[in-house]
């Protein structure tokens, strides 16, 4: 597969690493049960890239690094952790049915040793 001209001109969009969660969580997205997604405030600052914001579209890509769709920021919103709402949680279409969970789950993967060294 090569990527639409017209897509190159977008970021891309990675979801987790490639593997098994991407997979995952890009299936989700395109059955439309993952309309929302978290990012750590810190991962922007660090990587010098500007928040997402209204409007900004992205390139999707599985875990071969071939695209798959296109999304576009509907909003976005920086949260403190604590405060992250059920909605949000379901939105994330992972299956986590309370944000406890959510949370938990989130905070393995912000604290793992892999996403550390990517950031």
């Amino acid at each position: 597969m090569t990527w639409p001209n017209s897509w190159r001109d977008y970021p891309v969009g990675e979801y987790a690493f490639p593997g098994p969660v991407r997979d995952r969580l890009v299936a989700a997205i395109l059955a439309g049960e993952k309309t929302s997604t978290s990012s750590l405030a810190l991962e922007y600052s660090t990587l010098s890239e500007p928040l997402p914001s209204k409007g900004d579209r992205e390139v999707v890509v599985d875990s071969d690094g071939l695209p798959v769709c296109l999304t576009e920021v509907t909003a976005a919103e920086i949260v403190p952790l604590a405060q992250v709402p059920l909605e949000h949680v379901l939105a994330e279409g992972e299956g986590f049915a309370t944000v406890e969970q959510w949370r938990a789950a989130h905070e393995r993967f912000w604290h793992s040793e892999e996403f550390r060294l990517s950031i």
